[in-house]
């Protein structure tokens, strides 16, 4: 009997094995994850008008033969400017079995550098969501906020989740869980809505720093350089001054973190889901996927805070030390992964605190 959950990093290897995933040229070495699958983009950019979805009766790319203003070919690298929209093809094809479905989301890099990804699907009605049995290519919109991107075939933005049926954790089981495994630490975790919160931490680190506001008019970032970039150049620390409390500016990004440690058991993976807009007018995390061993001890992390991506909607908002700003939803992996996030792997964010994406020094 094939249990119902997350697939882990063997099972996905054998899809490809199978041939219900297939790319244009050979995987790299990491790109299969403890829970997930990054996507890579393949040699063209369109340029478009607006972001659309294609609907039951159509194709992408019949929709980007009418929306379309320009094609770029990515094969020497080019840049991606900030307030426009492109759609690129991926290099991964699906054709998923009938009990398999998919859900994608932004990197956690993608994320905190302000770059808005989502996958669409030929006759999709949702972004990031694949239904079960489909059969297609892939297509990244890619919309970078705050900074102009370098991209080139093969960089990666986007990953993608494998599940067969629905192994959500209820309400119950996830206060039992966080009995024997501490999810966050929190004594007295706020259970609800189907998730487990987070709340924000303006008390401040080292020197007072809370976070990070990014700058406008900078320059160019290298999706696939790592450290090669001042700190300086790109963002303005926060510091607090004894108020505990941050205004958040319209048409502003900012990189906080969570008052909580998060930690993802091994046999488990975790998705930050959109905070209830009724609650605040603002956006938080635009990359939720958290991979098996995330903040798990015996893989390195333990005390690994999530790093929230931030940004108001129309009207400032203030946001006050130890108010909510997120739900973590727990899901049941189908089995246990070869590898945890954090152990033999590169894992950029383990045992993190506040931390800025990668790519800076």
């Amino acid at each position: 009997m094939v249990n119902p959950g997350i697939l882990p990093d063997s099972d996905i290897a054998e899809l490809f094995n199978q041939g219900a995933l297939a790319s244009e040229r050979p995987l790299d070495e990491d790109q299969i994850q403890p829970a997930s699958l990054d996507l890579r983009l393949g040699r063209v950019a369109y340029r478009v008008r607006a972001s659309f979805l294609p609907g039951p009766k159509c194709r992408v790319l019949d929709k980007l033969e009418r929306l379309k203003l320009h094609e770029i070919s990515l094969d020497a690298g080019a840049v991606l400017e900030t307030g426009c929209v492109y759609i690129v093809p991926l290099m991964e094809t699906l054709r998923l079995p009938q009990d398999v479905s998919a859900s994608a989301n932004p990197k956690s890099s993608t994320g905190r550098l302000d770059i808005f990804t989502r996958v669409i699907t030929d006759h999709g009605q949702e972004f990031d969501k694949i239904p079960a049995g489909y059969t297609g290519p892939l297509y990244l919109e890619v919309s970078p906020r705050t900074f102009p991107i370098v991209v080139r075939p093969g960089s990666r933005l986007s990953q993608i989740r494998f599940r067969r049926g629905n192994a959500v954790l209820s309400e119950e089981e996830l206060a039992q869980l966080h009995e024997r495994e501490t999810l966050v630490a929190s004594e007295q975790p706020n259970i609800s809505g189907g998730g487990i919160a987070l709340s924000i931490d303006l008390n401040g680190g080292e020197g007072g720093l809370v976070g990070y506001r990014a700058k406008h008019h900078s320059g160019v970032i290298d999706v696939d350089r790592k450290a090669a970039y001042d700190v300086r150049d790109f963002w303005e620390p926060i510091y607090d001054y004894g108020k505990r409390e941050l205004v958040l500016d319209p048409d502003e990004f900012y990189i906080l973190v969570s008052r909580e440690a998060v930690h993802v058991p091994p046999n488990h993976a975790a998705e930050m889901t959109p905070f209830d807009p009724l609650v605040g007018e603002f956006r938080v995390h635009y990359a939720g996927f958290f991979d098996p061993g995330f903040g798990h001890s015996a893989a390195g992390g333990s005390g690994s805070r999530a790093v929230l991506e931030v940004r108001s909607h129309e009207v400032p908002f203030i946001l006050e030390h130890g108010q909510i700003v997120g739900r973590l939803v727990y899901e049941r992996m189908s089995k246990a992964p070869q590898k945890l996030y954090g152990s033999s792997l590169k894992s950029n964010y383990q045992g993190q605190a506040l931390k800025l994406s990668k790519h800076f020094r």
